[in-house]
């Protein structure tokens, strides 16, 4: 179902969206070879905790870790583990964080080291791509016209758009309605309305859009495994605007690419 919020539940949820923020700030400083991605997860874990909030992701339907961790060829909802970070990787991380009754997600992925222009390119490719999908997030606008923009962006400079996997509604649980897809049709899909608090989402391969989930049940990679990149923000539908609920400001405060 697709629940509307009011001003002071969309507040709660920017709340929210700052820790995250911050997290996410704290993770980006520790991001270089050598460090394993399950130490990337207790530092944010921690964090969470310390402001008083949960981390969304981790018991959900029995997910294992606060962070979901991606590296190279997996698209979303890789674990974290004992693999250390080599330079040349990309890894992304994709971070909930749950505070006063309230949802906030989003995602970035990052080079490590000294990775190739090609793999960079498909980087700032699918960042920038996100926001050419929330330009199009106007009141009055459906879900396709921001789906449109996305795929026909990427497509556009010769990347590919994973269909199977798609952004989301929330706000009092991690994932309400509607689906945001990164492909589709203008004036395609649900009205964008007032109220309205979606997760955009783009996760674009360098390779096919063929992805295969692995034995474990969550972790999901392109099939030909060439890489992936995603990145994500949550944002809120006012009549006059498009607010951005998250924030990458405190990542870009160490990365740049």
């Amino acid at each position: 179902m697709i629940f509307y919020k009011t001003e002071e539940e969309i507040q709660k949820i920017r709340e929210s969206a700052e820790i995250l923020a911050k997290a996410h700030g704290e993770v980006a400083r520790l991001i270089k070879p050598g460090i394993k991605t399950k130490d990337l997860d207790k530092v944010a874990e921690e964090f969470i905790a310390d402001h008083g909030a949960t981390g969304s992701f981790k018991g959900y339907n029995g997910f294992p870790a606060t962070l979901c961790i991606s590296v190279n060829e997996v698209v979303v909802h890789g674990f974290p583990s004992d693999y250390e970070l080599k330079d040349g990787d990309i890894i992304s991380v994709d971070c909930g964080v749950f505070y006063q009754g309230f949802h906030s997600d989003s995602a970035y992925t990052y080079p490590v080291g000294d990775t190739s222009p090609e793999i960079l390119s498909l980087l700032k490719t699918t960042k920038e791509s996100l926001y050419v999908g929330i330009e199009e997030a106007k009141f009055g606008n459906r879900i396709g016209d921001l789906a449109f923009a996305i795929q026909k962006y990427v497509e556009d400079r010769g990347y590919t758009v994973v269909r199977e996997l798609v952004g989301h509604g929330l706000g009092r649980s991690l994932h309400e309605g509607p689906e945001v897809p990164n492909y589709g049709k203008r004036g395609r899909g649900p009205k964008l309305n007032e109220g309205l608090v979606i997760a955009i989402e783009p996760m674009i391969n360098l390779g096919t859009r063929n992805i295969v989930q692995e034995s474990d049940g969550w972790t999901i990679r392109t099939r030909d495994k060439k890489p992936s990149a995603h990145f994500e923000h949550t944002v809120a539908i006012f009549k006059d605007r498009t607010e951005i609920l998250t924030s990458h400001k405190y990542i870009e405060e160490v990365v740049k690419f």
